[in-house]
């Protein structure tokens, strides 16, 4: 499965700091829909996120029913993003 989407980048201030998109609403129910076959548990969904011209393998995660994308910190650097910036991002996941 590929999905498109488009969000902003923010930040969540936990244990440990993290950046996420949110996946929109429509996206969220894709993955839902094949997320028995493809999560390895608690609703975590490994799929391959690139953005620009970079490319790294994540687990999505599951929010408020719904879902969002880690933005590693690696990513971030490569591509010159970081929070509140608009983002392109191809979601690859193996269903």
């Amino acid at each position: 499965m590929r999905l498109h989407i488009v969000g902003e980048i923010w930040f969540w201030r936990g244990p440990a700091p993290y950046h996420f998109v949110t996946v929109p609403p429509a996206e969220s129910e894709m993955i839902h829909d094949v997320a028995a076959v493809v999560t390895y548990g608690w609703g975590m969904i490994p799929a391959s996120v690139t953005i620009g011209g970079s490319s790294v393998t994540t687990a999505l995660w599951p929010k408020d029913g719904g879902y969002i994308v880690p933005i590693k910190k690696a990513l971030q650097d490569r591509e010159g993003i970081g929070v509140d910036d608009v983002v392109e991002i191809t979601l690859d996941i193996d269903a």
